[in-house]
């Protein structure tokens, strides 16, 4: 085996913050170039879920190669029939990781099929399993989010040794990512392996509060978004001054954000 192939040091390209060693936010030019339009005012379908497949692909890419056990295995190339020399020989994706992705109505149900769909084209499909919640945020007069509640789950088995994969596009208050995992804890057999969250922004608020919860949970997300906070923090390294940071607004919008990502994409604007 060639030694360059027996350790391969995958390491993405992410921003410095004081967030943990679990919340990984991306730095690319490019998904920051997508998720902009994305969030433009104006871009509707099919724009917006042509946007969110392509974005969703790159991350999950980032999450497998970071994140996935590897193996060495050795493939026999084209040549073989030429040389036994024909062999390429290297570490690889473990082609049998049992993995779960949690598809959460309504925004995250686009994001959990391109995920889906991307891993049964990488991975062993028989190990690839798709689960379906059905979940509403709560609201006291004002419009603020006080909760989420679950309407219904379609769970199909254990989550034993299982790497679970919950593709939120807006990680805000974290009422739904943990109203999620709660029920997985409490109704699901087995331990997952990891617990992945893949956002397209998060906000400090989020992060807070899913890691005084959940603080297992790993973090991915394409953009931190906190331009409600003063200026001066904004001009501090992510997370420097957490307590002042700020990214929801009185109704737990992301500023910038999205506006409502998840009516966009379902063209549903209740």
């Amino acid at each position: 085996m060639d030694s360059q192939h027996q350790h391969v040091a995958f390491r993405p390209s992410e921003i410095a913050h004081h967030y943990g060693a679990r919340v990984h936010i991306l730095c690319d030019p490019l998904t920051l170039t997508l998720l902009a339009r994305l969030s433009a005012k104006g871009v509707v379908q099919p724009e917006a879920s042509r946007l969110c497949t392509h974005l969703y692909r790159l991350l999950i890419q980032t999450v497998l190669a970071a994140e996935f056990p590897r193996r060495i295995g050795s493939t026999e190339t084209r040549m073989i029939d030429a040389t036994p020399l024909g062999l390429w020989t290297g570490e690889t994706l473990a082609l049998d990781t049992t993995t779960v992705v949690v598809a959460l109505a309504r925004a995250g149900l686009l994001p959990a099929q391109v995920t889906y769909d991307f891993l049964n084209e990488v991975l062993a499909p028989e190990r690839i399993r798709q689960d379906h919640l059905a979940l509403g945020r709560q609201t006291d007069p004002t419009g603020r989010v006080t909760g989420a509640q679950l309407g219904s789950a379609k769970i199909g088995g254990s989550v034993d040794d299982a790497i679970l994969l919950i593709p939120d596009p807006m990680g805000a208050t974290g009422t739904t990512v943990c109203t999620a995992l709660r029920h997985y804890g409490n109704a699901v057999r087995g331990r997952a392996r990891k617990i992945i969250a893949m956002h397209l922004v998060v906000t400090p608020e989020y992060l807070r509060a899913v890691q005084a919860l959940h603080p297992e949970m790993i973090v991915y997300a394409l953009r931190l978004d906190r331009g409600l906070s003063p200026v001066d923090v904004l001009a501090t390294e992510p997370g420097t001054r957490w307590d002042e940071e700020r990214g929801l607004d009185d109704h737990h919008y992301i500023v910038p954000g999205a506006g409502g990502l998840g009516e966009v994409l379902n063209n549903s604007y209740v």
